[in-house]
């Protein structure tokens, strides 16, 4: 089982699949199926409440979220690798979007500063100039 913030997957809603990896192993690597693919079906699960299925659809995109891993040695610990994966990659599709940003103005007082700082600029490129008759 995989726990998502306070939603629980059971395991009978995730999909294994194992292959031949082309890591770390040696010889090892080529009798053994260590490499690890999970799938998960966000849109057919039922850990999780309508509202966070449909932010998770539509940030992920995909109804199928696949993650794989194949960086160790193990069966064993590409799973929990998976695992890991896939819970980080639903946390993040679950946080609720940033607070839409206020727009503000400028203070006046901010205001003034810049109209006299370009008040200020302009008269010194204006002395370096040929002076006039």
């Amino acid at each position: 089982m995989i726990t998502v913030r306070d939603h629980v997957i059971p395991d009978a809603e995730l999909t294994w699949r194992f292959s031949r990896s082309s890591g770390p192993g040696g010889q090892n690597v080529n009798t053994t199926d260590t490499r690890v693919q999970l799938s998960f079906d966000v849109a057919g699960s039922d850990a999780f409440p309508d509202d966070l299925k449909r932010r998770m659809l539509s940030r992920l995109g995909d109804p199928v979220v696949t993650v794989a891993a194949s960086e160790h040695r193990s069966q064993l610990r590409n799973r929990r690798a998976a695992e890991e994966r896939l819970a980080e990659l639903l946390e993040e599709a679950i946080k609720p979007p940033p607070a839409a940003r206020v727009p503000t103005k400028p203070s006046r007082g901010s205001q003034q500063r810049r109209i006299h700082h370009k008040k200020r600029r302009s008269e010194i490129k204006r002395l370096r100039g040929r002076p006039e008759d």
